[in-house]
């Protein structure tokens, strides 16, 4: 059985406290990180040099693979075009994008030199799985090697339409950098829709009629395969924590209000700015709710070295103390704002004693949050899930509350729904989420996407098929032709 080998920016090494954050890639790639398995990645630190010599840690059977970056390539690679230039175009921000050729360079130099750290490590039987935007020309770099295993890619965040990449720098480069992968996935429909439409528009000489990629190496495979949980584990999970200390101590705190939660990265494509003045319109527009309600928005720090996410902070600092100086009174804060790490075990709990679960991004990939929050439920007694229409999940998950995130009083007069909701309702839409959500599985979503790395094109055929979920098929999966 050919060994997978996952390849990311940054890996989970063994042994590190505080378990996986919520909607992590250890969370969503547990099932294909098995015994055997190989893991490669940025340790996350930096030296004197790129390193192309890999240190290993094994632990449980899979060898962790790890290379240091020096700090120009850091700034080059991650902050500055990764960060600087892919994150926000492939989240629709155009108004962030900032390009340097230099920081290009330095993004292509850093991909040749793990593909070069990389090859050292790989077997003949090898099936290579790359993750996200940081990654788009490792399998250029590996066939320049002349590395000639299975290659697959997956986008975890969005892709654009062709209008929108257009305004990438040498971005007709980084699109025949991912046709060099045997398999592309995406997160959706639409996302591959548009990463289609993009090749053809941009790269015409490589697409055929039924929309297949056909190459001088062979024909590019793309396929949907949204990533999940393992509901039934973090349920249990939710269950444990719902009866623990902290979630006894929130519950205290609370003092019979309602609670609503959000939990992010502190981001700004996860629109937390118009989530704080929706809940301020909650208050202003429902005075019902004043003195019933709590909103916790948990906002871990993150990629703080990216002048966007630094601004970021004082910001939300400024909304919260409005709202809280306009609505609160000596014993009710409105709006508790935690820019910190919190366990995901911790987090199950919280979800699942929450009325409302507010999943308002400007645009996202997928957001496993709107999946924990569901699974987290009290079947008997449930919270409605408040979802944006620009999360990856929104095309799952009908039975939500989808709303338009730029629109603050939408999403107000959601959050007066999910508060007000009978319970008969309640429990028939978590009732359907809970079994999309079941079926859309970490399991499923590997096994899907590494049956397609393994299985070649046949020879000759120019037919390209699509591997794409259908939630009436319960979990499974259904091949149809591309027309």
């Amino acid at each position: 059985m050919a060994r997978v080998v996952v390849v990311s920016n940054r890996i989970p090494l063994p042994n590190t406290r505080g378990g996986p954050r919520a909607g992590g890639l250890a969370v969503v790639l547990k099932s294909a990180v098995k015994a055997d398995a190989l893991w490669f990645g940025w340790s996350g630190k930096t030296a004197a040099e790129t390193s192309t010599d890999a240190k290993i840690v094994t632990q449980g059977g899979v060898d962790y693979a790890t290379v240091d970056l020096s700090e120009t390539d850091y700034k080059q690679f991650y902050v500055g075009f990764s960060n600087g230039m892919l994150w926000p175009l492939l989240h629709f921000q155009l108004g962030l994008i900032e390009f340097r050729r230099e920081q290009l360079e330095g993004y292509r130099r850093v991909n040749e030199r793990f593909a070069r750290a990389l090859k050292k490590l790989l077997k003949p039987d090898d099936l290579i799985w790359a993750h996200d935007y940081h990654l788009i020309p490792l399998a250029n770099a590996l066939r320049a090697l002349g590395v000639t295993n299975r290659i697959g890619f997956y986008l975890h965040v969005p892709f654009v339409p062709s209008s929108v990449f257009a305004a990438l720098p040498k971005g007709d480069a980084l699109l025949r950098d991912l046709c060099a992968y045997d398999v592309v996935g995406f997160q959706t429909p639409e996302h591959q829709h548009d990463f289609l439409d993009t090749v053809s528009q941009m790269l015409p000489n490589l697409t055929n009629r039924d929309g297949s990629i056909l190459t001088a190496q062979g024909v590019v495979r793309s396929i949907v395969a949204p990533v999940g949980i393992d509901c039934p584990a973090f349920r249990d999970q939710a269950e444990r924590a719902a009866s623990g200390k902290n979630t006894h101590r929130l519950e205290e705190s609370l003092v019979g209000r309602h609670l609503m939660i959000g939990v992010d990265r502190l981001d700004y494509s996860k629109g937390l700015p118009n989530r704080f003045e929706a809940f301020n319109r909650l208050l202003s527009r429902f005075p019902e709710h004043m003195q019933h309600v709590s909103f916790l928005q948990i906002a871990a720090p993150s990629r703080e070295e990216v002048k966007e996410y630094a601004a970021l902070r004082p910001e939300l600092n400024r909304i919260a103390g409005d709202i809280n100086g306009r609505h609160g009174a000596f014993d009710w804060v409105p709006l508790r704002y935690m820019s910190q790490n919190v366990a995901r075990s911790t987090l199950a709990g919280f979800y699942r004693v929450a009325r409302a679960g507010v999943v308002t991004p400007s645009r996202d990939g997928m957001n496993l949050v709107a999946h924990e929050y569901v699974a987290a439920q009290d079947p008997s007694d449930p919270g409605v899930l408040i979802l944006s229409r620009f999360a990856g999940a929104a095309s799952y998950f009908d039975d939500a509350l989808i709303v338009n995130p730029f629109d603050p009083d939408e999403t107000a007069e959601a959050m007066h729904e999910a508060l007000v909701m009978p319970l008969g309702e309640r429990q028939r839409r978590h009732g359907r989420l809970y079994d999309c959500v079941s079926a859309m599985t970490a399991d499923a979503y590997c096994s899907t996407f590494l049956r397609a790395l393994a299985r070649p094109q046949q020879s000759g055929s120019r037919r390209q098929h699509s591997t794409t979920w259908m939630p009436a098929m319960a979990g499974e999966w259904r091949t149809q032709p591309k027309l």
